[in-house]
């Protein structure tokens, strides 16, 4: 995603802290696991992955307590993550209710974005840079506090886009998701760059695996239909609560690092043979 390499263990880091916290858990303890080419780089580059993956690390008070390093023809590296979360305060991606509206703390277009920085259109000197590794080094550790506030079912929106994670929950719950796009919070010039041809492979891998799942109003364009299946690295939480605890869950999230707590949508029942998730 990155050429910085502390940038790039710190976007690592959070991404795999977030499974922890999107099921509404306390990560305590990680493994580093690096790929490395031997000789291909310098050994600079690997410190700064491991330094960028310890402050986020130090960020959340989770303890890196070693890791495995072994030689690969390309870099890789994540973090195995450990964490607690009591039983009865387990957040499911299947439990959401007809009625709950659907909140979003991240905004979306990382994967454009990223795109545009590979060709050369994003620059690493400006505030659209800044705004893309902000978002993507953000910790989603508001996920630990949302169950005390009533959120009923929550996932953090990765690899599979909005429209593919909405879907999962959507369908696990039995019911329909309606967004509108209206009130999607978004990087700047995320849809811009997605008119323009700025998306990856799993841009379209996406919209084709969900086609029988979701559906897009006719006013919908192709930048906005393909930013809503836009893969996002180290995404925020898409979470389900009852109208009447919303202000409550948002006003936690905030207060808990969330880069933003936008109502993008709300639950429905699920109409016989209609798309689980509709995008307006």
């Amino acid at each position: 995603m990155l050429d910085d390499p502390r940038a790039f263990g710190a976007v690592a880091a959070a991404n795999s802290l977030s499974d922890v916290y999107a099921m509404g858990g306390t990560p305590l303890v990680a493994l580093n696991l690096c790929g490395f080419p031997e000789g291909a780089l310098p050994p600079e580059v690997l410190g700064g992955i491991f330094a960028g993956a310890a402050e986020i690390c130090r960020e959340a008070g989770v303890v890196v307590g070693g890791g495995h390093t072994v030689r690969d023809d390309e870099v890789k590296f994540g973090l195995a993550v450990t964490g607690v979360v009591h039983p009865d305060r387990i957040l499911r991606n299947s439990a959401a209710r007809p009625g709950d509206l659907l909140v979003l703390t991240k905004p979306l277009g990382t994967g454009a974005l990223a795109a545009a920085l590979k060709k050369g259109v994003l620059t690493d000197a400006g505030p659209d840079y800044a705004a893309l590794v902000g978002a993507m080094t953000a910790l989603n550790r508001c996920g630990a506090f949302l169950h005390a506030c009533g959120v009923r079912a929550c996932t953090d929106v990765t690899g599979f886009g909005l429209a593919g994670h909405a879907a999962e929950m959507a369908v696990g719950a039995g019911v329909r998701f309606e967004i509108a796009t209206a009130a999607l919070p978004l990087l700047p010039d995320a849809v811009g760059l997605c008119g323009r041809g700025f998306t990856c492979g799993g841009t379209k891998s996406n919209r084709a695996y969900g086609a029988d799942r979701v559906g897009y109003a006719p006013s919908l364009g192709e930048d906005m239909i393909g930013l809503v299946n836009d893969p996002q690295t180290s995404g925020g939480l898409l979470f389900a609560v009852p109208p009447g605890r919303c202000e409550e869950a948002r006003a936690t999230a905030l207060a808990r690092g969330a880069l933003c707590a936008e109502v993008i949508g709300e639950v429905r029942p699920a109409p016989p043979g209609a798309p689980s998730v509709i995008f307006g």
